[in-house]
């Protein structure tokens, strides 16, 4: 091998020592992010939920509260945030550390459908968060009091037809319980009221007392009334029928065909969390879903489990904003 000529020795070794450099300084932030990693959780996580007690959001996040503070040995505190259609917990947490310790149970409200419906938004829907994973949909469910003359879906359109004017109660502006209600005053072409309310806690006591017409409830929470028969489900907003309730038929099968309203629910964190920490979450947390008991409780609920990776969760989320904007606009939507 001949030998390098004497004046190039020196300029050679300052690139090596340069290269060196280099690597290290691109080293350090990919291992102080494994290290991060690997001591997280290193305090109590928080879980935020946009909505008050009871409802679907909040079955969700202390099932996976309970299952991680047993696998990790952390504790995890929910934290009812609601207001604003559920932007006031969501915009919490985009403002919060990017560390992993506080996440939100995000929601097609808060995540898809808000940008198009309030004229000004704290927070970026997609910008502002790290998704993690799609933990669960579920269908809503059509369900009017029991002083409601229709028994079929038919039937109440054609007495909303011809009495005019029906109101609808929703858990706050931008949830999917208002506009699977758009969609239909849309389809229908009947004059429908929109009550929002503070939360599905304050809704449904209106809705059993015939104060409120009807409700397009999340299955999880108006199910067990319909059980009980304290309230009657006229149809389901999916395209199938739900395996909790095989029973009750969907709206596009009554005569609305192309009604699909699923409302969804998915673990975000803060923009900027690190990688290696969104991947730790998502994995223990896919890993929580996949159990069978997890997926039978869940599943008698009315709620399907899913497990997405964060890739196929922004996709999702990206889909379900173009989706819901064009209902938005062609409802003439507004939050109220």
């Amino acid at each position: 091998m001949t030998a390098l000529p004497a004046l190039l020795r020196p300029a050679l070794l300052t690139r090596r020592r340069l290269a060196t450099a280099a690597a290290l300084l691109l080293a350090a932030p990919m291992s102080q992010a494994q290290t991060g990693a690997a001591s997280y959780p290193s305090r109590p996580i928080h879980i935020v939920v946009t909505f008050s007690t009871g409802g679907a959001p909040d079955i969700l996040a202390r099932l996976i509260g309970e299952r991680l503070q047993a696998s990790w040995g952390q504790s995890v505190i929910v934290d009812n945030k609601p207001g604003a259609g559920g932007n006031t917990g969501a915009d919490a947490v985009a403002k919060s550390a990017p560390d992993g310790h506080t996440i939100v149970v995000g929601t097609v409200g808060t995540h898809s459908i808000n940008g198009a419906l309030y004229a000004k938004m704290p927070y970026d829907m997609v910008k502002d968060f790290a998704p993690i994973t799609l933990l669960a949909t579920t269908p809503n469910m059509l369900v009017v009091h029991n002083g409601v003359p229709a028994k079929t879906l038919p039937e109440f359109i054609a007495l909303g037809k011809r009495e005019g004017k029906m109101s609808f109660a929703s858990s706050g502006s931008g949830t999917s319980i208002h506009v699977s209600g758009e969609l239909f005053k849309t389809m229908t072409g009947i004059d429908m009221q929109h009550i929002p309310y503070k939360g599905r806690a304050t809704a449904i006591p209106d809705v059993l007392g015939g104060r409120v017409t009807m409700m397009f409830d999340n299955m999880p929470s108006s199910l067990p009334l319909v059980r009980e028969g304290k309230l009657r489900a006229l149809g389901v907003t999916s395209a199938k029928r739900s395996a909790a309730a095989p029973d009750i038929p969907t709206i596009a099968e009554q005569g609305l065909p192309g009604f699909d309203a699923v409302s969804w629910f998915a673990l975000f964190a803060p923009a900027g969390t690190p990688k290696p920490i969104v991947d730790k979450l998502q994995l223990e947390v896919k890993k929580i879903l996949d159990a069978p008991d997890t997926a039978k409780r869940l599943a008698e609920a009315g709620l399907d489990a899913v497990g997405s990776t964060p890739d196929e969760l922004a996709a999702y989320q990206r889909a379900e904003i173009t989706k819901w904007a064009k209902v938005v606009k062609d409802s003439g939507a507004k939050a109220d």
